[in-house]
C-alpha cells in the first residue's frame, strides 16, 4: 500500500503530488517540486487527506511507494518534522500563525524536510495572511508549506500567487463505496447507500456506514417534513433541533474543553483544585472565550448537517417531479420521495429547496440559530408565505 490509496478519484492530483516528492530525490532544483502547496477543493474530497500524504511522501524514503513507519507517522500527524494546524473556531489568529511561523524556521528532523500544513487557510483574515506571507516568500531551504482551502478565491491574492495550486474533485460514489468496502469492510449495499446519502463527503459516508446513530438521526432528520403540520408543532420540532444541536455540539467540544483549560492552568503552575490568581485570568478568560466561539461553530455545523440532509430530500422531490429517476441522493428512501413529489409540485419545491438556501446562509451571521431553524420549517410547511 502507498500512501495515495485513500485519495479517491483524484489520479490528476496525485500523479502532480507524486511527481513532486520523486522530484526530490535528485538532491537539485526541480520545477516539479517547489516550496509552497495550496490544496484546494469542496468539502468531502479529502484535502487534508491529500495534505498527509504528500506530507508522508516527503517525509519518507522511498517518497510515499509504502507505509513505511515515517509515512505512518506523517498520515497520523504526529511525525516529528511535521506540524498540522486544523481549527474549529471560525478565525485563526494572528499568534497561532506567528508560532507557527516561528516553527517552521527549525531545522527537520529525520527527514530532508520539515512540513507545515494549514488545513483552513482560508480563516485568515488579511492581516494574519499577511504574517505568514513573508514566510511563504522567504522560506527555510528544507521548509515546504501545504496550504489547504475550498478554493483559491478563499486565500489572498497574494498568497495564492506564491503557492503552486493543486485541485481536487469530489471523488464518485462508486469510488468511495469501494473504499469503504475495502478499507472498512462495509457491504457493498450499505457502502453505496452511505457514499450517495454522504453526497460523497468520504468522511460523513464512513461515519454513516459504520454508525448505527447517525444512520437513525439521519432517519428521522428525512421525517421532519412530515412533522409539520401546524404552527405549534413546526415552532416545537425546531426548539428541539436547536437543542440537540446544542447538546451534541457540548458533548463533543466537553472534554477537549476540559482537557485544554488543565493543561493551560498546569503551564501557569496552578494547582489542581486551587483558585486561579488575578495574575493569569486573562489567559484563562481568553481560553473559555475561544472554546465558546468553537462551541458555537460546532452548534451551527450541526444545524447545517441537518439542512444539508433536508436538501438533499428536496432535490430528490425535484427530480422526481421531473420524471428523472437517476442520481437521487436518498437511496431506498424512494417511497418517501415519490409521496412528497405527489403531494407539492416542482415550484413548491423549488422554493423549500430556497428556504433552505436562506436558513445556511443566515447561520454565518448573528442572528438567533432557533430564529434560523424556526423560519425555515414555517417556509417549508408553507413555501408560499413568503412569495412575493
Amino acid at each position: 500500500m502507498s500512501v495515495w490509496d485513500e485519495l479517491v478519484g483524484q489520479d490528476t492530483a496525485i500523479e502532480q503530488l507524486r511527481q513532486a516528492a520523486r522530484a526530490t530525490d535528485s538532491g537539485g532544483a526541480s520545477a516539479a517540486m517547489t516550496h509552497a502547496w495550496l490544496i484546494t477543493g469542496p468539502p468531502g474530497s479529502g484535502r487534508s487527506n491529500a495534505a498527509r500524504a504528500f506530507a508522508a511522501a516527503l517525509l519518507s524514503p522511498d517518497r510515499g511507494e509504502s507505509r513505511s513507519p515515517a509515512a505512518q507517522r506523517a498520515l497520523a500527524g504526529t511525525h516529528e518534522s511535521m506540524t498540522i494546524m486544523a481549527t474549529q473556531k471560525s478565525l485563526i489568529t494572528i499568534d497561532e500563525v506567528r508560532e507557527l511561523v516561528s516553527q517552521a524556521q527549525s531545522a527537520p528532523v529525520n527527514a530532508p524536510w520539515r512540513v507545515m500544513i494549514i488545513e483552513d487557510a482560508d480563516r485568515m483574515a488579511e492581516r494574519t495572511s499577511n504574517v505568514l506571507l513573508k514566510a511563504i516568500e522567504e522560506p527555510p531551504p528544507a521548509t515546504v508549506w501545504i496550504l489547504c482551502a475550498p478554493s483559491p478565491q478563499d486565500v489572498l491574492t497574494t498568497i495564492r500567487s506564491r503557492c503552486r495550486s493543486v485541485t481536487l474533485r469530489i471523488p464518485p460514489t462508486e469510488a468511495i463505496a469501494e473504499l469503504l468496502q475495502t478499507r472498512d469492510g462495509v457491504d457493498s449495499e450499505t457502502a453505496l447507500w452511505a457514499a450517495a446519502a454522504a453526497q460523497n463527503h468520504i468522511g460523513r459516508a464512513k461515519h454513516l456506514a459504520t454508525n448505527d446513530d447517525a444512520r437513525t438521526r439521519r432517519a428521522r432528520i428525512l421525517d421532519i417534513p412530515q412533522t409539520l403540520t401546524s404552527l405549534g408543532s413546526t415552532v416545537r420540532m425546531a426548539g428541539r433541533i436547536v437543542e440537540e444541536a446544542t447538546e451534541s455540539a457540548k458533548e463533543r467540544s466537553a472534554e477537549r474543553d476540559a482537557h485544554e483549560r488543565a493543561a493551560l492552568l498546569e503551564t501557569l503552575g496552578v494547582e489542581p483544585g486551587k483558585a486561579v490568581p488575578p495574575a493569569v485570568r486573562g489567559q484563562v478568560k481568553r481560553l473559555e472565550e475561544e472554546q465558546k466561539r468553537r462551541s458555537t461553530r460546532a452548534r451551527n455545523d450541526e444545524i447545517d448537517a441537518m439542512l444539508l440532509e433536508l436538501l438533499s430530500l428536496y432535490r430528490d422531490v425535484l427530480l422526481c417531479q421531473l420524471g428523472l429517476t437517476e442520481g437521487w441522493i436518498n437511496r431506498g428512501d424512494e417511497e418517501r420521495i415519490r409521496e412528497q413529489a405527489t403531494a407539492s409540485d416542482a415550484l413548491s419545491t423549488l422554493r423549500r429547496i430556497d428556504v433552505i438556501g436562506q436558513a445556511r446562509t443566515r447561520l454565518s451571521t448573528n442572528m438567533t440559530p432557533l430564529l434560523i431553524v424556526e423560519a425555515a420549517f414555517i417556509g417549508l410547511s408553507n413555501p408560499w408565505l413568503t412569495a412575493d
